[in-house]
């Protein structure tokens, strides 16, 4: 991988991260139409450290949010009162939600990586989401606050958030689309979605980290990793910011067209041989 493909790659990550359009399907896609043969175990390392580099976005922009769950739950815990304070609560909720991909991301490895090889199935996996947010859109009911959060929703959004293991399956969209099929606001959805990311992208930067220093030149990739993983943090702190603003004003709708357009040109394209 060249320093320009990391850039280029670190901002396509960074605007599709949170927009709930599959960061992965679109690292997978952007790759296959430049025709840049980039190895699939190269690109799914490099894929998660982009990952991992937007969640210093998401501690910028929630920093304030995350420091009060943090002690609100360690508060909680001292004093024995777990459960006492909404926002120790939405802690155990963040919590709760993370296990599902953390498991399933766990088991299915392998075959998660040989996808990240297959513009064909990230073209299917575009079109699951559409579908998602299309029927977040019509049957969420979008009138409870993050502070109304159950164990239920949580697990709820986490089994959602779970479906994102695979290219082409917006892990934004789908644990968005949990949280509004559960009745949340859209920016509330959004928002749980956002900082819920924190431990699974944790999870999968040490994974990729594991793999990294299994590669025998794995030092002589990092000069060409660095550029896209700075990359990927500044463009991911202004997508979500833009995002939270859009969603107090508008559905979803167009984000689904998107994906619905690019699935099917990605299938057409796999299957006339391009």
């Amino acid at each position: 991988m060249t320093i320009l493909q990391s850039i280029l790659l670190g901002i396509v990550q960074g605007l599709t991260e949170f927009l709930p359009i599959s960061s992965s399907g679109h690292l997978v896609i952007v790759p296959y139409l430049l025709g840049w043969d980039i190895p699939p175990q190269d690109a799914f390392i490099f894929d998660i450290l982009v990952q991992v580099a937007t969640l210093i976005a998401v501690f910028a922009y929630f920093w304030n949010d995350l420091v009060a769950i943090a002690k609100a739950w360690l508060s909680g815990l001292v004093e024995r009162r777990p459960f006492a304070s909404p926002q120790a609560r939405l802690g155990w909720c963040l919590l709760l939600a993370t296990l599902p991909a953390a498991l399933i991301g766990l088991l299915l490895k392998d075959a998660v990586e040989s996808a990240f090889a297959s513009p064909f199935a990230t073209g299917i996996f575009l079109l699951v989401t559409a579908a998602l947010l299309l029927v977040a859109e019509r049957i969420g009911r979008r009138n409870r606050s993050l502070q109304a959060l159950t164990w239920m929703d949580a697990l709820w959004i986490g089994l959602a958030q779970a479906l994102a293991i695979f290219p082409g399956v917006s892990r934004s969209g789908a644990s968005m689309s949990g949280g509004m099929t559960r009745n949340l606001e859209r920016t509330a959805a959004a928002r749980f979605s956002f900082m819920m990311s924190i431990p699974v992208m944790l999870a999968a930067g040490l994974l990729a980290t594991l793999d990294l220093v299994k590669i025998p030149n794995a030092a002589a990739l990092l000069p060409a990793y660095i550029p896209g993983f700075v990359a990927s943090a500044v463009v991911g702190y202004l997508s979500i910011r833009w995002l939270i603003g859009y969603l107090t004003r508008r559905p979803l709708y167009v984000f689904a067209a998107y994906c619905t357009a690019l699935g099917l040109f990605v299938l057409a394209l796999s299957l006339i041989g391009y």
